[in-house]
């Protein structure tokens, strides 16, 4: 297990990474979507064949074929003939719009399941990380915690996903370190969506270091009562939100 994992090749992993639930295209139309949504994917990009993408995410061509078709229909991609042709992202339209359709589309046990889910793997990569990290991988832990500007949300954003990956990493399990990959192309546009807020981003932040004392303390129980708090108020949050949303219509 490497003792970290870059930005761009975790990105790309947790984008490109096999579709579970029987890979219909909307499923794989709604894990580019989101990664547009996050960020991790950008205007003028060049997404992979339809046969390559089929082999990335464990689907058949047509599969791919059909999502790539409902993300045109949605103007988020244009397909180019020629030499230099292939399909390209285009980010236009307004991020935040998208991910409240998205909101709203599900329901709040949806939401809170989602939650369950993904502290489930975090916490237990958390608690796995307090037992199997060395000095050097606390220093870099915390190095990814401080590279994060605050002010920034995009910064905050992949700074979240950053952490949570590195936290698996630490946790020596491939399957935890899989399993973050696919949840954070699944859940992390709606998930870190608080992040918007200057307020919570500096609560992430604080939350982060806490989780990144508490492995340095080899205090297993701990490190993963943090990171289910701080995963379980992100959630409140959206609930919340979702609230402000609904009374606007």
């Amino acid at each position: 297990m490497p003792q970290s994992i870059s930005a761009t090749t975790a990105a790309r992993a947790a984008v490109f990474a096999p579709i579970a639930g029987g890979g219909r295209a909307e499923l794989v139309a709604q894990r580019l979507r989101d990664a547009i949504d996050l960020g991790l994917l950008n205007g003028g990009e060049k997404l992979p064949s339809e046969a390559a993408m089929a082999r990335q995410f464990g689907v058949a061509t047509v599969t791919a074929r059909e999502a790539l078709e409902t993300l045109r229909e949605h103007g988020l991609v244009e397909t180019r003939r020629g030499r230099d042709g292939g399909s390209f992202v285009i980010a236009t339209g307004s991020r935040a719009s998208r991910i409240a359709r998205r909101v709203a589309s599900l329901s709040r046990v949806e939401l809170r399941d989602m939650g369950v889910h993904y502290t489930a793997i975090a916490g237990a990569a958390a608690e796995l990380a307090a037992d199997r990290t060395t000095d050097d991988d606390i220093r870099h832990l915390r190095e990814t915690v401080e590279a994060v500007d605050p002010d920034d949300e995009t910064s905050a954003r992949r700074g979240e996903g950053m952490f949570r990956l590195e936290v698996a990493a630490l946790s020596q399990s491939a399957r935890l370190v899989r399993e973050e990959l696919r949840l954070q192309a699944e859940f992390a546009p709606l998930l870190w969506w608080c992040l918007r807020d200057r307020d919570e981003r500096l609560s992430s932040r604080t939350a982060q270091l806490a989780v990144v004392r508490a492995i340095e303390s080899l205090d297993g129980d701990e490190a993963r009562r943090l990171t289910v708090a701080h995963i379980g108020g992100a959630i409140e949050w959206l609930l919340d939100e979702k609230s402000r949303l609904e009374k606007k219509e």
